[in-house]
């Protein structure tokens, strides 16, 4: 794979031209936003996977739907509380003009989903939902460059024992094309190989950015444990 691909100048999805990423957290409540901001409306799909996915405005994003493009993405902990992320997000799109036409006016087009982080320790003891102002927050703070690890919606992730985050990447293919990855993780399952410090993904690394632990030959399946 690193023969074919190289990693893009930031190694974040803001490598792909006119994405920017924007964060906000609350460290009482220990649990963010994440807001991918188009410079101009963007095509988007989705696949929607999982057990229990919470999600809005998503449906619109099928290939059948007359709204195919998008002002932003929100990315949110929270749980169904998080939904309402997408809510600051979208009032302050409307007072930027941005938005799908319609006889009215631009209506804001920003499908979103959201992690379980409710039970990380933070005090979500709250009576007027906090996600709104946050999403504004993140929308307000958008740039090129921004942090990744414990911060926007992975600021309260986490994995089955490893503490989750936030994540990006980019790669430039062969013909020129950049790809981007923007993801908060916060899974039930462990991202690495047993109790090694190899991450399952691993194999796929490029520049050593996991830390050069690369290799599926090191690993006996047979025996789940390491050869080295």
């Amino acid at each position: 794979m690193n023969d074919v691909f190289k990693r893009g100048p930031k190694n974040l999805i803001t490598d792909v031209s006119g994405l920017l990423v924007g964060n906000a957290q609350n460290q009482i409540i220990k649990s963010g936003v994440s807001v991918l901001y188009g410079v101009n409306p963007f095509l988007a799909g989705i696949n929607v996977m999982g057990g229990a996915p919470g999600t809005r405005e998503t449906d619109l994003l099928s290939p059948d739907k007359i709204v195919q493009m998008v002002d932003a993405i929100v990315l949110s902990g929270g749980s169904a509380f998080g939904l309402d992320a997408a809510s600051g997000v979208t009032d302050e799109l409307k007072n930027k003009g941005r938005g799908f036409p319609t006889s009215a006016f631009p209506v804001p087009i920003v499908p979103s989903a959201i992690l379980y982080d409710l039970n990380n320790g933070g005090d979500k003891n709250w009576t007027i939902n906090p996600y709104r102002k946050l999403g504004t927050h993140a929308l307000n703070s958008v740039s090129k460059d921004f942090k990744l690890g414990s911060i926007g919606a992975g600021l309260g992730a986490n994995t089955l024992n490893l503490k989750g985050g936030l994540g990006s990447s980019s790669v430039i293919l062969e013909n020129g094309i950049t790809v981007g990855a923007l993801v908060a993780v916060s899974s039930v399952g462990s991202t690495v190989m047993g109790q090694s410090p190899h991450f399952w993904a691993a194999p796929f690394e490029l520049g050593g950015e996991f830390g050069n632990l690369c290799s599926f030959k090191d690993y006996d399946s047979q025996q789940r444990g390491w050869t080295r």
